[in-house]
C-alpha cells in the first residue's frame, strides 16, 4: 500500500510542477534502498514542506486536508474514541455522522488498518490528512498531556516501577529527555511535561495538587496557562514527584517540608537547567519546575533600550567606580538586564566578580559565587571575601540589608563598579529604601551613580498583529499628552488578534521598558536633605527623565505592546482605572458619582469617611503643558467637605483640571504639623449658584503613619 502511495504522489508532484522528473527518479530510488516512504524523504531533504505535500496528495485521492490548529473536536465524539485506539493508530478523531467516523491521519491508512479501526469503534471510516506534528499537538490537546501514557501503563509491573525507592541510586548525568521517551513509564511522562513547557516557551512548569485532581500550568510571557492534561495524573502524582525529586537529588522520602533541587537536562541541541522547588500541601506536594537555558547569549542591543538610555548606559558601566542599581520586582528582568552589562564589559583586562542567590546563567570569564544563607555564607560575608580577589568589577544579586549596603559603597568608594538590584516600584524609591534601611544620605549621593528602574510587558504578536480602532480617544489623548506629541494622530494602538501561534492570546514573547534617574549634583543635594522620592521624581521628570509610564507609552505607539499591559506592568497612580472593557480610562475623563467611587479604589471601601470642615492648602503640580494652559495662584486654601484616610472632597473657588496632580497640605484640627502629600483630582462638579466647585481627589503619594493619622482623625471624630 506504501508503494502505491508513493507513486501516486511522485506522480501527482510532477504532474503540478513542483518537482521535474529526474529529481523525483532519484527521490524514488533513495526511498526503496532506505526502506522510507517517498513523503518521509522529501521531508528530510526539505524538497517540499509537509502541508504541500498532503495537499497535492489530497487531491490526487480526492480527500481532504484539514489544519487541525483551527477545529476543535466535540467532547461527544472524544468519549466515543479512546485514546488509546487513537494514539496506537496515530489519528485524531475529528466528527461522527451517522455510523461514519472521520479521522485525521499524516498518511493514507491500508485497508488492513481501517478494517480494525472500524472493528475495534464499531464506526465506518472517512479518512482526512494532516500533519505529523498538527496530530501529536491534536491529541494533546483533545486527550490531555500525557494521556497515552497513562493508559500504557500496566497495573502489575508498571506499579512496581512507579514506586521509586529510595535506595535507587541518584542521578547526576545530564539525561536527554527529548530522547527518553519510549517506555511507558513515570520517567517518560515527566519528559513530556517538561519537553511540552519548553516547547511552548515556559518559563515556569506549576504541579499543583487539588481536591479534585491536579493542575498542571505554565508561565508563558510572564501569564501562567492551563495544559490540558489527562484526569488520571492525580493517580500517578506521588510517582510523578519521586521522579522530579530524584532528577534533582532531593530526598524523596521527606514529603513535610519545602525543598530545593537543581538538575541539568539536555533538550535537542540545548542544555536547560531546572530549578526545582517543593512545597508540601494538604492534598500532596505542590512542585514549581524553573526552566533556565544553562548558557545564554546576553546583549544590550535585545534589551530594547530607547537609543538615548542606550547611550546613556553604555557610557555608565564604562566608569571606573560607583554603583548601578536596577529596581523592579521579582520577575521584571533585572538580572538578565545586569547580565547584559557584563557581559558588555568582559574582557580579560578586567576581572569580575558576581555573587548570586541563585546563580541563574553561567558566563565565561565572569567568577560566581552562590551564597548559602543557611551556612552563614550571606551576600555581606561574600563581599567583604572577594575584596582579596583584586575585583574590577562587582554584581551583587541584591541589597537586602544595611551591612551589605554599607559594604557596597565603601567598595565603590574605593575605586570598584558594582552592580545590584533593589526592589522597589520605581527608580526614585530605591533611594528611599536604601535610607530606610539605614544608609547615610551622604554616604548614597557619593557613591550611587543611576537607578534604572525596569518592568517587563508582553508584545503583540506579529502573525495576527492589527490597528486598534476600539481605543477612546481620551486614552489616545493620555498618550499623546504624556509624550508630548503634537496631534492625537499620531497616535496608532495595535493589538493582537489571536492565532495559533500564540495560542490565541495575542501576545508572543516579551520587552523590558525602563526608566532611568541618574544622580546628578541637584539629586545629591536633594538626597542629603532626605528629600521624599516623589520630589526627586519630579525634578527629574523635569530635566528629562522618561519614566516608565512614558517609555511603555512609546512601545505602545511603535506597535510593539498594548496600552492594557503597559498601564498594569507600570506603577498605577491612585484613582487611576484600567478595565479590560476599556469603559473608563481615568485621565481626563469626567465621571460619574459610581465611577468616581470606584476609581478612588479599594481604599474606598476600606477607609471611614467623615462630612467635616478642615482647613486644607493646595497647589497645582505644573506639567510641560502647564495643565492645558489653565492658570492656578501659587497657593489655594479651602476647606473639605468630606474626608478618609484615601481621598477628600474640597471646594474650589477656580476650575481645576481632571487629572492633575495637587500639592497638598492638610491641616487637622490638634495636629502639631500638617500633613503633606501629592493627591489627584478625579472630579469636579461647578455649582454654578454660587460660582465654585466641589472637587474630588484621591491621595497619591501619603505615608502609611500619615494614613494612619487621617483614619485615627475620622473614627474618633465619628465616635
Amino acid at each position: 500500500m506504501s508503494k502505491k502511495i508513493d507513486l501516486i504522489l511522485a506522480d501527482a508532484l510532477v504532474e503540478k510542477g513542483l518537482v521535474v522528473q529526474k529529481e523525483m527518479d532519484a527521490l524514488v530510488q533513495e526511498a526503496d534502498g532506505s526502506g522510507e516512504v517517498l513523503q518521509a524523504v522529501l521531508l528530510k531533504k526539505g524538497t517540499l514542506s509537509e502541508k504541500d505535500i498532503l495537499t497535492v496528495l489530497a487531491e490526487k485521492l480526492r480527500l481532504t486536508y484539514v489544519a487541525l490548529k483551527d477545529i476543535t473536536v466535540e467532547k461527544t465524539v472524544l468519549d466515543k474514541v479512546p485514546v488509546k485506539i487513537a494514539s496506537y493508530y496515530g489519528f485524531v478523531p475529528l466528527k461522527i455522522s451517522g455510523r461514519i467516523l472521520t479521522i485525521a491521519v499524516s498518511s493514507p491508512l491500508e485497508i488492513k488498518i481501517q478494517d480494525e479501526i472500524r472493528t475495534q469503534l464499531g464506526y465506518g471510516i472517512d479518512i482526512a490528512l494532516a500533519g505529523q506534528n498538527d496530530i501529536a499537538d491534536a491529541l494533546k490537546k483533545c486527550y490531555g498531556l500525557g494521556a497515552d501514557t497513562f493508559n500504557k501503563m500496566g497495573a502489575s509491573e508498571d506499579k512496581a516501577a512507579l514506586s521509586m525507592p529510595s535506595e535507587e541510586p541518584q542521578r547526576a548525568a545530564v539525561e536527554d529527555i527529548a530522547k527518553m521517551a519510549g517506555d511507558a513509564s513515570v520517567i517518560r511522562l515527566v519528559n513530556q511535561i517538561l519537553l511540552d513547557g519548553w516547547r511552548r516557551r515556559a518559563t515556569d512548569i506549576h504541579i499543583e495538587p487539588q481536591r479534585q485532581g491536579v493542575n498542571l500550568r505554565y508561565r508563558i510571557d510572564g501569564m501562567l496557562c492551563e495544559a490540558q492534561v489527562a484526569p488520571e495524573i492525580k493517580n500517578f502524582l506521588s510517582a510523578i514527584i519521586s521522579r522530579i525529586k530524584i532528577m534533582s537529588n532531593l530526598n524523596i522520602v521527606e514529603r513535610r517540608l519545602p525543598q530545593d533541587g537543581r538538575a541539568i537536562v539536555k533538550v535537542q541541541d540545548q542544555m536547560l537547567d531546572l530549578r526545582i522547588s517543593t512545597i508540601p500541601t494538604p492534598f500532596g506536594e505542590s512542585v514549581v519546575i524553573r526552566l533556565l537555558p544553562s548558557q545564554m547569549l546576553f546583549s544590550l542591543e535585545k534589551l530594547g533600550l530607547p537609543k538615548r538610555e542606550m547611550q546613556a548606559l553604555e557610557a555608565l558601566i564604562q566608569k571606573p567606580h560607583g554603583i548601578i542599581f536596577v529596581t523592579g520586582p521579582t520577575g521584571s528582568g533585572k538580572t538578565t538586564t545586569l547580565y547584559s552589562c557584563l557581559s558588555r564589559i568582559n574582557t580579560r583586562e578586567r576581572k569580575i566578580i558576581t555573587l548570586e542567590d541563585p546563580i541563574e546563567y553561567e558566563m565565561a570569564g565572569v567568577t560566581q559565587i552562590q551564597v548559602m544563607p543557611e551556612i552563614d555564607f550571606n551576600f555581606a560575608r561574600g563581599l567583604r571575601s572577594v575584596l582579596r580577589h583584586d575585583p574590577d568589577v562587582i554584581m551583587l544579586g541584591e541589597v537586602r540589608d544595611l551591612e551589605t549596603a554599607e559594604i557596597a559603597i565603601r567598595v565603590a568608594l574605593t575605586g570598584h563598579l558594582v552592580f545590584s538590584t533593589l526592589h522597589t516600584n520605581d527608580a526614585a524609591s530605591g533611594i528611599t529604601r536604601l535610607i530606610d534601611i539605614g544608609v547615610e544620605p551622604y554616604l548614597l549621593s557619593s557613591s550611587v551613580e543611576e537607578f534604572i528602574a525596569q518592568r517587563l510587558i508582553r508584545t503583540i504578536c506579529q502573525d495576527c498583529k492589527m490597528e486598534d480602532k476600539s481605543i477612546p480617544e481620551e486614552l489616545k489623548l493620555q498618550i499623546a499628552r504624556d509624550l508630548g506629541l503634537k496631534s492625537v494622530s499620531d497616535v496608532k494602538v495595535y493589538k493582537g488578534k489571536g492565532c495559533p501561534t500564540c495560542s490565541q492570546t495575542g501576545f508572543f514573547g516579551r520587552v523590558a521598558i525602563y526608566e532611568f534617574l541618574p544622580i546628578d549634583e541637584d539629586i545629591k543635594d536633594m538626597i542629603v536633605r532626605k528629600t521624599p522620592s516623589n520630589q526627586i521624581q519630579r525634578l527629574a521628570v523635569s530635566k528629562g527623565m522618561r519614566t516608565l509610564r512614558q517609555d511603555g507609552w512609546q512601545k505602545v505607539i511603535t506597535g510593539l505592546t498594548t496600552p492594557e499591559e503597559v498601564m498594569k506592568m507600570t506603577p498605577a497612580e491612585k484613582g487611576e482605572t484600567v478595565t479590560t472593557g476599556r469603559k473608563s480610562w481615568m485621565s481626563g475623563v469626567n465621571l460619574s458619582k459610581e465611577e468616581a467611587a470606584r476609581a478612588a479604589g479599594s481604599e474606598r471601601r476600606v477607609y471611614a469617611r467623615l462630612d467635616s470642615k478642615v482647613n486644607i492648602r493646595f497647589q497645582a503640580f505644573r506639567t510641560k503643558e502647564e495643565l492645558f494652559k489653565h492658570g492656578f495662584t501659587p497657593e489655594q486654601l479651602s476647606v473639605t467637605t468630606n474626608i478618609s484616610a484615601s481621598g477628600l472632597f474640597f471646594v474650589s473657588r477656580e476650575p481645576i483640571i481632571v487629572g492633575s496632580i495637587l500639592d497638598m497640605k492638610i491641616e487637622l484640627p490638634g495636629a502639631d504639623e500638617p500633613i503633606e502629600c501629592l493627591a489627584k483630582v478625579l472630579r469636579v462638579e461647578e455649582v454654578e449658584a454660587e460660582k465654585i466647585y466641589n472637587v474630588m481627589v484621591s491621595f497619591l503619594d501619603i505615608t502609611s503613619a500619615q494614613r494612619t493619622k487621617l483614619n485615627k482623625y475620622v473614627e474618633n471624630t465619628e465616635s
